[in-house]
Formats: C-alpha cells, structure tokens, sequence
C-alpha cells in the first residue's frame, strides 16, 4: 500500500483476551466467514510494510497461526492500546518517514479501500494523526470524538470515562489511525494511565497531540457496519453473517444465481463463476472454485474443492479436497473425500463415498459404493453395493478397475487387485485375484436349491402347534 511514493507501514493490536466472548482462544482467533478476525484485518491493510503484530493471550497459537505475515512483539501484561503501541514503536520508529497506520485486531467488516481513503485523507491534510470515526444514533460502548475548532479533533474520551453530555456523541472512534511517526512517539512519552482501569489508552494521545499544537484530522466512514468491533459471541455472528451478505451481493452482482441468501454460506476465499446456481443451504469453505454453469444444493457443503463447468452436486453431499470435472452429477447424499478426482461426464450417485479416488470419464458409480484408492478408467460401470477393501488392518492397498469394465452390484474387490480392461465381475463376487482384460469374473459359492424345502418345514410346524 502506497500513496504519491510514500510507504505505509502498520500495527496490528492483537493482544485481547476477549473477555466477553468467555472463550480460552485470542480474540483475534475467533472466525468469522471461515477466517480468524486478525485475517481480514490483515487483508484491510495488505500492501503496508512492515506489518507489526502486537499479540498478548494466546500468543503462541496467534504465532503460530500467522508465521510469516509480520513481526511479532508480545504485551505482557497488558495495559491498554497506548501501552500495546508503545510495546511496537522500536519497529515503527525505524521507519520514521513512513506513515504509521494502527489498527485494531478485531474489526473483520473494514475493507482495504477504506484504509487507503484514510491514508490519503492523512497524506493530503499533513495532520500527525488522522483518525477513521463513524456515526450511529447510539455510540454504545465506543469512544467519542471531540470537536473543536474548524471540525478538528481535540480528543478522544472513551465511553466508560464520558460524561452524559459526551455520551450522547453521535460521531465515535473506529479504532484506525494513521500517524506521523515523530509527533506520535513524543505523544507517546506523555502517556499517563489516569482512567478508571489503570490502562495507557491510545485515544489519549490525540489530546497530547493537540496540546503540543500538532493538526488531528478525521475521516469518517461511509459504511458505519466496517467500524464494527467483535466484543461477544453475539457480534460475531452478526459481523460473520455481514461479510458473508456482503460476499453474496458481489457474487450476484457478478452474476451467479443464489436462490436464497440467508441460508448461504461462501468463504472469503471461495471463487464462483457467473451463471453457477447456489441453491439453499450451500456451504462453500476455503478455496472452493466453482465454474460457470454448475448448480450446487440445496444442502452441499464444499471444502477446497474445484468444480468444473455444468456439473450438478445435489442434495445432503460433502466433498473436501478434490477436484471434480465438467458435466458430473454427484449426489444426492455422496461424500467425496480427499485426493479424489473426478473426470468429466462420470456420475457418482446417492450414498456413494469416493476416498483417494481417480472416476474416469464417463465412469459411473450410481448406488451404495466405496471406492478408496482406485483407479477407475473412463466408462467403467460400478454397480450398487460395490466396495474397494483397501485397508489390511496396517497398510492401504490399490485398486485399478479398467476403462469399460463393468462391476456387478454386491461385488467385494479385496486390494491390491486389478480389474482388466473391458472386464466383467459378476454379482455378489469376492475378487481376490486380477482380472484380466475382456474376462468374466465369478468369485462366489454355486447356488444350491432344495425343491419343496420350505413346504415342508411348515407342514412340520404346524403339526407341531
């Protein structure tokens, strides 16, 4: 992220227990539309370097989960946002010619267009500090911005410290800022914790600011859900559900056919095509891609699965981790798990689970299988009931069924075995050996019949009675 050249540079605040969400994971890990908070926040400021994380609770799994996407600098203990960038400024003060972006962890509705409008806003003003505030009827618990003259902020004050008048403030503090970094570290120096909690707050700065005779701008939001923080459970439900209408309405602006909304859910990082139908109760997670002309639901949850052009997924089917053709029908209620693929115009029918799986084209498995790591070559026919038995007990064995073969229902192929090319395996057979090409396979006892057997066990019994 730049601006005329200039560098930006950022602090993420990432180190909240999150009290009120009365849960044992960092705040910032909590997820809303399949991602941790501290993620959007991250894409809202994507381009800025470096990126400085402050993190506190639950460090090491915040570490952990975001290795590589910046510095990390621990608060401990923490005492407040004022303390949290005093903790980053040996990473920011090194590079004092950039502007200083700081953001707080836990607003997963901000969008990257919104921080480069506060950026330019700052860069056009030269103020030491611009701040991103929005309005609501009720403030509730943020942080009101004080006016002074000629509509510049004179301060912060913090809701639980405000007078009535004060609280009544319409306009409030988002928790964005972007700095000048030499009038903030000297703002910064005069930081007292005099507030009820004993806490260096950072909105404090922007009075010290003022009494130093430094500018203090603000940039107000046009959007007041993007200066939603996530406080509770109940907020992040409602922040999650946001992203996700938000995501949807781009999607059919875009073109793709989504039939009912509310019971929609598509990831942050899902791709779908103009002309696919989501159809309700869709669930797409990860990096799911969906082609044009493919109509998924109701019911079917996708993860990081790709699904080509045409292909209908059906009712009540989970697929994780594959990679599907143009022209398939799956489902309704199959399960396609990972390192599956599934060639063009195969079918893969009800109560059908796929497991490490190649379906050639034009393969059909319609009715009650499981086939786990086979191969199953183009216009093979998988009748119902049929099973791969891949797993001895200690190690997973191949299966290769060949293009054209045919598989009666009932049938039992033991791996490692092969079925030849063009082959046929008679119903209700137990394959132990390959098959070549062409051949008839029958693995089951000859058919006994007793005639009159039945007749007389119930003449026996009802002399019996």
């Amino acid at each position: 992220m730049s601006l005329d050249g200039r560098p930006v540079q950022a602090v993420l605040l990432a180190a909240g227990r999150g009290t009120r969400l009365k849960s044992p994971l960092a705040k910032v890990l909590h997820r809303a539309q399949g991602v941790p908070l501290l993620e959007h926040t991250l894409r809202a400021v994507a381009g800025a370097q470096p990126i400085t994380i402050v993190i506190g609770h639950g460090a090491e799994a915040v570490e952990a989960a975001f290795a590589g996407r910046g510095r990390f600098v621990r608060q401990d203990p923490p005492r407040g946002t004022g303390h949290a960038v005093m903790v980053a400024r040996e990473a920011f003060a090194a590079n004092a010619d950039r502007a200083l972006l700081v953001v707080n962890g836990d607003l997963p509705l901000l969008r990257d267009r919104t921080v480069e409008a506060l950026i330019a806003a700052h860069e056009a003003s030269g103020a030491a500090a611009t701040l991103l505030t929005a309005e609501l009827p009720d403030a509730g618990s943020y942080g009101r911005v004080l006016r002074g003259e000629g509509d510049s902020v004179r301060a912060i004050v913090e809701a639980r410290d405000a007078s009535p008048e004060e609280r009544a403030i319409r306009e409030w503090n988002v928790g964005v800022y972007a700095f000048r970094v030499a009038p903030l570290l000297r703002a910064l120096d005069q930081l007292t914790p005099q507030n009820a909690q004993g806490e260096y707050y950072l909105t404090d700065v922007i009075a010290h600011l003022v009494a130093d005779g430094e500018g203090v701008g603000a940039c107000r939001v046009d959007d007041a859900r993007e200066a939603l923080g996530v406080n509770t459970l109940q907020e992040l439900a409602i922040a999650s559900r946001l992203l996700v209408e938000r995501r949807l309405g781009e999607l059919m602006n875009a073109g793709v056919v989504v039939e009912d909304p509310a019971s929609t859910f598509v990831g942050v990082d899902v791709r779908v095509e103009p002309g696919a139908v989501l159809r309700p109760g869709t669930h797409l997670e990860g990096r799911t891609s969906i082609a044009g002309g493919a109509t998924i639901g109701p019911f079917a949850r996708l993860q990081d699965a790709v699904i080509g052009a045409d292909t209908v997924v059906l009712d009540h089917c989970l697929l994780r981790e594959c990679v599907v053709g143009s022209g398939v029908s799956i489902g309704p209620f199959a399960h396609v798990r990972p390192e599956t693929r599934i060639e063009d115009t195969a079918k893969v029918g009800n109560f059908v689970e796929l497991k490490k799986t190649r379906l050639g084209r034009g393969a059909k498995a319609p009715h009650l299988s499981y086939l786990g790591d086979a191969t199953i070559g183009d216009a093979a026919n998988i009748g119902a009931g049929t099973i791969t038995c891949n797993y001895d007990g200690t190690r997973k064995h191949p299966t290769r069924i060949g293009a054209g073969a045919f598989v009666g229902s009932n049938s039992t192929l033991v791996a490692p075995v092969s079925i030849g090319d063009g082959a046929y395996v008679a119903a209700a057979s137990a394959i132990t050996e390959d098959v070549p090409a062409d051949a008839l396979a029958l693995g089951r006892s000859r058919q006994t019949t007793k005639a009159g057997w039945a007749r007389k066990r119930r003449d026996t019994k009802a002399k019996g009675s």
